[in-house]
């Protein structure tokens, strides 16, 4: 269906297709169209359409292509949405869910935006470039803060999405999630695995939980990241 000139990323996409991780056409499209490369360092960038995270500098990684698939997947995200991520990493991930919430397919009055807070400085100015570079500059704002707190300035959110692992939530987190909101973070033991949950808020402000599974992420850092 699409024609690309990375082979070798688009037998990756369609891999995750034919194993059930990818099934939306719009996130399929934006995968496939959106490649790690454009997001990676250059002793990297060998490694791309590998199913795999990599390394990009002081103890972070980024992503595993399967790992963002499913993510994006879980958040039902849809045009208009304002997405907060924390953690910065690369840039990529915040670049695919800018492709879903902030469509060039619709007037720029309907756009969401993605709003992605990194802690360690030079990965948010590493970030901030890629995401210039690629276009998303409009859709998608790079902020060096601690984001265990979030990102109140701009509260609230329609989703949350954390790319590293705590022991639990932190409160300002779901102090910043709408109704009907969700959070997405891996909670869990910090050296080793954890599960990645799904927390829904209704309209009475209950929450709701789902376990999507086992991952391993980095370390959640910051004020509220052992609370």
């Amino acid at each position: 269906m699409f024609q690309l000139e990375n082979a070798e990323w688009e037998k990756l996409i369609n891999s995750l297709v034919k194993l059930g991780v990818l099934h939306s056409p719009k996130i399929i499209k934006v995968m496939l169209n959106l490649p790690r490369s454009k997001f990676l360092p250059a002793d990297q960038q060998s490694y791309s359409d590998k199913d795999t995270p990599l390394p990009i500098g002081f103890g972070q990684i980024i992503s595993a292509p399967n790992i963002v698939a499913m993510i994006n997947e879980a958040l039902h995200l849809e045009v208009g949405h304002k997405v907060l991520e924390i953690g910065a990493g690369s840039g990529w991930h915040a670049a695919t869910m800018a492709e879903l919430v902030a469509s060039k397919d619709v007037p720029r009055s309907e756009w969401g935006h993605v709003y992605t807070v990194e802690i360690i400085q030079v990965l948010a100015e590493a970030a901030r470039k890629n995401i210039m570079n690629t276009g998303y500059g409009d859709r998608v704002t790079i902020v060096n803060a601690d984001g265990s707190n979030g990102y109140p300035e701009k509260a609230p959110f329609d989703r949350i999405v954390v790319t590293a692992a705590a022991r639990e939530v932190p409160q300002p987190l779901l102090n910043q999630l709408k109704d009907k909101g969700i959070v997405m973070i891996p909670i869990g033991d910090l050296a080793l695995f954890q599960k990645l949950v799904m927390l829904t808020r209704d309209d009475d402000g209950n929450i709701r939980q789902e376990n999507l599974g086992e991952v391993a992420f980095v370390p959640l850092t910051g004020k509220y990241s052992e609370s």
